[in-house]
């Protein structure tokens, strides 16, 4: 019998999959492509998902020794460094790694158990999860839409 931990991971696991299956398609060319009028690169939306990913790994689930500075939460708007597909690449798989082996580790109960963040107020942990789930589906959409339809502006 699946347990509430196991079937959630799942869930997330194939959540997650709308943005890896991008990834193989993505060039350094790439990461400096926006969609007009928006402000935000293809790299720079990389880099929000792993830090958001980490953040809530440290702050929503209990991995207190993951260490992140969210330099696209902290300056609010792409900032143009964003341009190392091997860098952003590595960052996400980390930020992966870390919120998969933190969900792993709670139990069914920890679902229940609610969180308050200045980000998005109090939600039990089950909804902070459908709430990164879908943070990175939304921009991995945009990542997409930019693949097909961006350009780099310079």
């Amino acid at each position: 019998m699946a347990t509430q931990t196991s079937s959630l991971l799942a869930l997330w696991e194939e959540a997650h999959t709308r943005l890896e299956d991008k990834l193989h398609l993505i060039t350094e060319e790439d990461l400096q492509k926006k969609l007009s009028p928006s402000p935000n690169s293809l790299g720079f939306l990389l880099r929000h998902i792993a830090e958001v990913e980490l953040l809530f790994a440290k702050n929503v689930f209990g991995a207190k020794d993951t260490k992140i500075i969210a330099k696209t939460v902290i300056a609010k708007h792409d900032t143009g460094e964003w341009v190392n597909l091997n860098a952003l690449k590595d960052i996400l798989n980390r930020s992966k790694s870390v919120l998969k082996a933190i969900i792993e580790k709670q139990v069914d109960a920890d679902w229940e158990t609610v969180i308050e963040t200045t980000e998005f107020g109090a939600k039990t942990k089950a909804q902070a999860l459908g709430r990164i789930t879908s943070h990175t589906a939304y921009h991995a959409g945009q990542i997409g839409i930019i693949l097909k339809y961006g350009e780099a502006k310079n």
